[in-house]
């Protein structure tokens, strides 16, 4: 039996390339809270004002939102692993920018560039859907996809040490590394993707989209600075929705667009990317209040008074867990489906954030709230990229996760907007300086409470698991993929693939090779044995299909310019279709 590409790719693909994609996941996540220990201290390290130190974390948000789509269709055209070695190049030169300086027009300009490693993220999930057997997909994947939390849950008691114990220049250093040791390991263990999808670089939709971003992003992280009903902020929000409907407008209209809308709005894909938002929400919550809440004195009369480091190391297991979290997911999906996993994260979240309510007045029971959460994230995160590939072609994967990356991290830019707005609202002035209040923490809980309750809604609308009762041959991720396109594509070569009692063979591999010996297309029957392939063009073709369990079968076909059916019997091997 010959061996497909993805049957190759799987076989070079080591035991080590998921902990290599998930390490390389974790260092670009690092990124995202890096900072969170010397927030406060930002102007007077930078010699700036407060409202210019923010733009250190906010041109980081802003670049990461725009580079994680563009990077995914680049690595859907050009290669995963290439444009994943690319990311963490162009991080690593961003850190070693920060690590020399403390000016703050250079320090914003390597903040932007370590942002644009967050695409690393779907292309790493990218590059596990082409490679990798079915039965190890699913927790390589949530492992993928949960390493934006555990970066995070487990960079705030690092950073916090190091800022605590040395110059704070060293955090870039730190990241630096790490960013050179995922290039190295990558190298050296994850094989290049041979899947590619059609067409070019849709450099018009990927400035749109940029635009439209920036102009939605600004407003969200800038208005508590600029006041919400002010001209600019109202201004931006308002520019940002023309350019997003005339970005949709061009994209509709391109042979080979940035982000397909069409596949977008498929109701698996639109509702996923809705509820990602909300889970992003409700992660950054628990992210911004308990280490408040932990640090702040006792004498306010309800701060736990704990160190930065303390207030780290009780926060870290909500990414400890979500990392755990991982082979948990894959047995629950595996059985019941990513739509039920992910109904159950947010069901875990809303308990987690409920119980939080009342758990604020020990140290330890901020570890408890760090510990649901963490369990209902996860689950909730490792869902996502499952339901997004099990929606759309191989050659969309990147681009796909990159979008449903994005979401995510909308939803964390308003969870961070919302949350400073209530709690600078709700805080005490003592001695000029103003102190979050516990009747803010609870109203930030209450506010993340609600984000899953609407993520729970969302979730009911997502297409259930469909039940089949027949037994499948396994095949590989990109071979689902390529029936999920021959639905799609316009019909030319069509018929039934059959065994040899006659009855209908489901999955079976069914290839298009030219007259050159090319193949010129591929597709995996359905339960019923049909197939249908497109032609590229006129002329004389061999239709070829094969099976696990059954005997591989060439037959000869030539296409008109109409559709022909062609019936692939596998117990007649070598039967010539005149057509």
């Amino acid at each position: 039996m010959t061996q497909t590409t993805t049957d190759r790719t799987a076989g070079r693909a080591s035991g080590a390339v998921v902990p290599v994609l998930a390490f390389a996941g974790i260092v670009v996540a690092v990124m995202q809270t890096l900072l969170v220990p010397v927030i406060k201290d930002l102007p007077q390290l930078l010699d700036t004002a407060p409202s210019n130190a923010t733009w250190v974390l906010t041109s980081t948000l802003l670049s990461g939102a725009v580079a994680t789509p563009i990077m995914g269709r680049l690595g859907d055209l050009y290669g995963k692993r290439r444009m994943l070695i690319l990311s963490l190049a162009v991080m690593v030169v961003g850190a070693l920018v920060s690590a020399l300086t403390s000016d703050l027009l250079l320090m914003i300009a390597g903040r932007t560039l370590q942002g644009f490693a967050m695409g690393a993220i779907p292309l790493g999930i990218g590059l596990m859907r082409d490679m990798l057997p079915r039965e190890k997909l699913g927790s390589a994947m949530a492992l993928m996809s949960s390493s934006i939390g555990v970066g995070g849950g487990l960079a705030l008691p690092a950073a916090a040490l190091v800022a605590q114990h040395s110059d704070w220049h060293t955090l870039y250093y730190g990241a630096a590394g790490l960013g050179l040791l995922a290039i190295a390991l990558t190298l050296l263990v994850v094989p290049e993707s041979p899947m590619r999808a059609e067409g070019t670089f849709d450099l018009p939709g990927a400035l749109g989209l940029s635009a439209g971003l920036v102009l939605f992003l600004l407003p969200i992280t800038k208005g508590s600075d600029w006041g919400w009903a002010s001209g600019t902020t109202l201004g931006l929000f308002a520019a940002s929705a023309v350019v997003l409907v005339l970005w949709g407008v061009m994209e509709l209209r391109v042979k080979a667009p940035l982000v397909d809308l069409r596949t977008t709005a498929r109701p698996a894909v639109l509702f996923t990317n809705l509820a990602s938002i909300m889970v992003g929400v409700s992660f950054y919550v628990v992210s911004l209040v308990l280490p408040q809440l932990l640090q702040l004195p006792k004498s306010t009369g309800y701060g736990l008074g704990q160190s930065m480091v303390v207030a780290g190391l009780l926060v870290a297991p909500l990414g400890l867990t979500m990392m755990f979290t991982a082979p948990v997911y894959a047995r629950l999906s595996a059985k019941y489906g990513p739509k039920f996993t992910l109904i159950l994260g947010l069901l875990i979240i809303a308990i987690g954030y409920g119980a939080g309510l009342g758990l604020m007045s020990a140290a330890w029971q901020s570890l408890v709230i760090s510990v649901l959460l963490g369990a209902g994230i996860g689950l909730a995160y490792s869902s996502l990229p499952a339901l997004i590939v099990g929606a759309v072609p191989a050659s969309e994967t990147g681009a796909a996760n990159g979008l449903n990356t994005l979401m995510r991290s909308i939803g964390t830019s308003v969870s961070s907007a919302v949350i400073g707005m209530v709690l600078a609202n709700t805080a005490n002035t003592v001695g000029g300086v103003e102190i979050p209040t516990m009747h803010g923490f609870r109203v930030s809980f209450l506010i993340a409470t609600g984000a899953v309750a609407v993520g729970l809604l969302l979730a009911l609308f997502l297409p259930g698991r469909r039940p089949s009762n027949k037994p499948q041959l396994r095949a590989s991720s990109e071979e689902d993929a390529a029936l999920e396109r021959a639905e799609q594509v316009l019909r030319s070569f069509r018929g039934r693939v059959l065994g040899a009692d006659g009855s209908p063979v489901a999955r079976a591999k069914v290839t298009l090779i030219d007259r050159r010996g090319r193949q010129a297309g591929a597709t995996l029957s359905a339960e019923d044995g049909s197939y249908a392939l497109t032609v590229p063009d006129r002329g004389s073709y061999v239709v070829a299909a094969r099976a696990t369990g059954h005997g591989p079968l060439a037959s000869s076909a030539t296409h008109a310019g109409d559709e022909r059916p062609v019936d692939l019997d596998l117990s007649l091997p070598g039967e010539t279709v005149s057509a």
